[in-house]
């Protein structure tokens, strides 16, 4: 079963949704909210694999509720703003489907969802981000959906970190200690004070100074390893 929340403030076009998902039986409708407070609240809690989602609502809108979630499900957005979804989105979400809803379309996208939910091992939950979860990373108008395998590099600057995936490099509102204690730290290695690199992206790693090493990435990084974090990279990579 594929747990799901609907968010939308209209209260008819949640219901017309529910109506319109009812003969799909993969998807579990576990909750709906009207409003980005709630629907953070009880995405939290309830913690569904998909979210049907409008963008546009009073208050917080669907981009800033996606904003402020840590894991992000997968997302239908239910829209009937056109040009304001595919402008945000370079990335999009697993799908967007316009108001008012045609059924086939709906079904599409429906059946998106499940196949991919059919080819992807899902991680259990214990509060650690793995490669296979995504994240949404916002910088100014440019909007992704990540999944944190593609991403190479983390690099704290201030009390921001950019992140470096594809040709893309933006920059979200986060420590780097705060990060490093929600990935997993068996891909995700803690080089130095300034950078966290994802190890599947190492291409060579070579003896620096000090004891320390340095790495090569794919993608053109050149990071130094601390002689202390060294250490357990050696350990951990059999060096």
């Amino acid at each position: 079963m594929i747990k799901t929340i609907i968010v939308d403030d209209e209260r008819l076009a949640r219901e017309e949704l529910k109506e319109s998902l009812s003969p799909f039986k993969e998807i579990e409708i576990v909750d709906e909210c009207g409003n980005a407070d709630e629907a953070l609240e009880k995405i939290n809690e309830l913690k569904p694999d998909l979210l049907f989602l409008d963008i546009q609502m009073p208050g917080k809108n669907g981009f800033q509720l996606l904003e402020a979630l840590e894991k992000v499900p997968d997302v239908i957005f239910i829209t009937a703003y056109d040009e304001y979804a595919i402008k945000a989105f370079e990335v999009s979400a697993l799908d967007y489907v316009l108001k008012p809803i045609q059924e086939e379309r709906l079904g599409d996208a429906v059946r998106k969802v499940i196949e991919k939910k059919k080819s992807e091992r899902q991680s259990k939950s214990n509060g650690t981000l793995t490669e296979k979860d995504q994240v949404f990373v916002k910088d100014g108008d440019r909007c992704w959906f990540v999944e944190l395998s593609k991403v190479r590099v983390f690099q704290s600057e201030g009390n921001y970190v950019r992140v470096y995936f594809d040709e893309n490099k933006p920059m979200i509102l986060k420590s780097l200690n705060n990060l490093e204690t929600r990935l997993d730290n068996r891909i995700f290695f803690r080089a130095n004070r300034k950078y966290i690199i994802n190890m599947k992206w190492i291409e060579r790693v070579e003896n620096w100074f000090n004891g320390g090493l340095m790495a090569y990435l794919k993608g053109g990084h050149e990071i130094e390893i601390s002689r202390r974090q060294a250490a357990k990279l050696r350990e951990m990579m059999s060096l």
